[in-house]
């Protein structure tokens, strides 16, 4: 299982993320991602996809 993480500094709310993978995203009052379930993603994923999705390079998989 991957896990991967947003950076806030780089998110600038596009919303491509939550909007592709609700299952792992949420979006806090400024639309900017948040990441749920501490960042895991399921075996079912590609975590490389969920890493693309982000046209500022904000999201990023260990």
């Amino acid at each position: 299982m991957s896990k991967i993480s947003v950076d806030q500094d780089f998110c600038q709310a596009h919303g491509r993320c939550y909007a592709r993978f609700p299952e792992l995203f949420d979006a806090d009052d400024e639309g900017r991602a948040l990441t749920l379930d501490g960042g895991l993603v399921p075996d079912n994923i590609d975590a490389g996809e969920v890493v693309a999705v982000c046209p500022e390079a904000a999201i990023t998989s260990a």
